[in-house]
């Protein structure tokens, strides 16, 4: 999975794994896992972790902690140690919800299109993936639609479909697999670091280096379940993360940047810019709609706030996306250029460093 591209909770279950107030008492099984005959004894809430791809390990030891994680039909603490042929399950004490996805008539950007996949170009706003809070409406109910004339291809079958995902709010490019051959394939080549993906972002404040080097271990924040924080390098918290970065244009409190990611990890760019003092522009979560640099004057204040209005969401863009053809073995190499609302935002800062910006325009 990749940056930007997994969500917070892929597995659609509650945001948490507390007891839901009132509950009934009756538990339904929302993950199940059967233990190999050759695994080694390991801790259970270590062992889930590794398995549950978008669940911390303390969302997990909470579980274990209300009784919800069952071994062989019966409750256990975090601390068991799993054997071979366990039979794992979650049990919640709410039903699980109905993700069944359906074919919407969405309209889409396609890029490119042959027999075994897609590129689509993802206007912000859209949610990828039918997910908690967003059942409907999402770019995978609208392949669906689009699709649905391809008897091959089911929507709920997790061996085809989106290949990696980027952010609701995030614009650009993504990669769809219409057969599990091309799903594995295009999957292998983004585990073995292979694809090219390139990102523009505006971010709060200039750089004394032209390009740069970010290394931190990525993991939900502790004080915010839905932001993602960043850890030393090798810590036990969280996940390795790299991203590179280089200097496009600069507007004095603002940079454009390029970011190249050498891992893929929840909210990476948002995360490892906010670390190094740099949140996106218009980020909510990490800080971004703040007046981070520059005057403190009432017209500086309006145009930011001009700014904000022109692009309402986090100064992020997926530009660039290259592989190889899972069929033909062919280089294809895509490129998307800036939305209209991100674009409009780079011409009103270019206008604000030659002097001719206007709070009123």
């Amino acid at each position: 999975m990749t940056e930007e591209d997994e969500r917070l909770f892929d597995d659609g279950m509650p945001d948490d794994f507390l007891p839901a107030e009132g509950g009934s008492g009756t538990l339904y099984e929302h993950f199940r896992v059967n233990v190999d005959k050759g695994q080694e004894p390991v801790r259970i809430d270590k062992f889930l972790y590794e398995r549950m791809q978008h669940s911390s390990r303390n969302r997990i030891q909470k579980a274990a902690d209300a009784g919800f994680i069952h071994v062989n039909g019966a409750a256990v603490k975090s601390s068991y140690k799993v054997r071979p042929e366990d039979v794992i399950t979650l049990m919640l004490d709410r039903p699980k919800h109905d993700n069944t996805i359906e074919a919407e008539d969405i309209p889409l950007d396609i890029v490119y299109e042959d027999d075994v996949l897609m590129v689509i170009n993802k206007p912000a706003g859209l949610v990828v993936h039918p997910g908690a809070g967003n059942f409907h409406g999402t770019l995978i109910n609208a392949v669906a639609w689009h699709l649905k004339d391809m008897p091959a291809f089911d929507p709920n079958d997790p061996e085809v479909g989106l290949v990696h995902r980027i952010d609701k709010d995030t614009s650009g490019l993504l990669v769809v697999a219409k057969t599990p051959d091309a799903k594995t394939d295009l999957g292998r080549q983004f585990f073995n670091k292979t694809t090219h993906r390139s990102y523009n972002a505006l971010v709060w404040g200039n750089f004394t280096e032209e390009e740069g080097r970010i290394e931190g271990n990525i993991a939900r924040d502790p004080r915010d379940r839905l932001r993602m924080a960043v850890f030393p390098p090798g810590s036990e918290t969280g996940k390795p993360a790299v991203t590179h970065y280089r200097v496009i244009e600069r507007f004095g409190y603002t940079t454009l940047i390029e970011c190249v990611l050498e891992t893929g990890r929840t909210h990476q760019i948002r995360a490892h810019m906010k670390h190094i003092g740099h949140p996106l522009f218009g980020d909510e979560r990490y800080g971004g709609t703040e007046i981070l640099r520059g005057q403190r004057s009432s017209t500086y204040k309006a145009f930011i706030r001009n700014c904000l209005a022109i692009c309402n969401r986090q100064a992020l863009h997926a530009r660039t996306l290259g592989f190889v053809h899972p069929v033909t073995g062919r280089q294809m190499d895509f490129t998307s250029g800036l939305p209209d609302d991100l674009a409009a935002l780079i011409e009103k800062w270019r206008g604000f460093v030659g002097g001719k910006w206007n709070v009123d325009d």
